[in-house]
């Protein structure tokens, strides 16, 4: 059929109509509904990091003095230890029982649940986090004798210390395989596995591998 005639000339679809057949656009849902989506989308992603992958920690203690100082911020990184154990002169960070013995680490709901309760800022589990550096590994036999540490008979070479560090004497201590024997930088104040042993390797958190913080003490470990 022609088309309808008005006003003596052809009437014409306006330039602006949807083309036939077409619905219009859907109306775009208002921010505030989307806000608590993104909120939660971000809390899961970050949980899921922090969980699996890379955490901040903070250094309450001059055990590690001068490699971290009291204040500093690290990154752990959680994966590498997925394809390897520790290795000697690795600074780790290990999950030590408050009683004073190493545990193997929870399982991955309490994982979760400590690490939202830590992102909330309270204590989790009863479990804290220490930062030490592996000296010997499973199957070395340690010993400090003389002001310096010795592996398997051999002095240990350990450019991280300040010139004329001393080692307190210790052992000889064997270290059993799937442990570690770990020292804080800080030989005259820490607390390590001169006193409570070696620990279970099943117990380390993750490779802490540079500062964050301050930034001007930026820098790889």
């Amino acid at each position: 059929p022609r088309p309808r005639v008005v006003g003596g000339s052809e009437s014409r679809p306006s330039a602006h109509a949807p083309p036939p057949g077409r619905d219009e656009p859907a109306r775009r849902r208002p921010f505030w509904r989307e806000f608590p989506v993104l909120v939660i989308t971000a809390f899961i992603v970050a949980l899921l990091i922090k969980t699996f992958v890379l955490q901040a920690f903070y250094i309450p203690s001059g055990s590690m003095i001068p490699t971290l100082e009291v204040g500093d911020r690290v990154l752990v990184e959680k994966l590498s230890y997925d394809f390897h154990p520790p290795r000697p002169g690795d600074v780790v960070v290990f999950s030590k029982n408050l009683q004073g013995t190493s545990e193997p680490p929870p399982s991955l709901w309490q994982r979760i649940v400590d690490s939202v309760e830590e992102l909330f800022g309270f204590p989790a589990g009863g479990n804290e986090d220490l930062i030490k550096r592996v000296v010997a590994v499973g199957g070395d036999t340690v010993a400090g004798r003389g002001g310096h540490v010795y592996v398997n008979g051999h002095r240990l070479s350990e450019p991280y210390l300040p010139a004329g560090t001393r080692t307190s004497t210790f052992g000889p201590v064997h270290v059993p395989r799937g442990d570690m024997f770990v020292m804080g930088d800080n030989r005259g104040n820490s607390d390590d596995s001169r006193d409570f042993g070696p620990v279970s390797e099943d117990t380390v958190v993750g490779r802490a591998f540079v500062v964050i913080w301050p930034p001007s003490d930026f820098r790889g470990l």
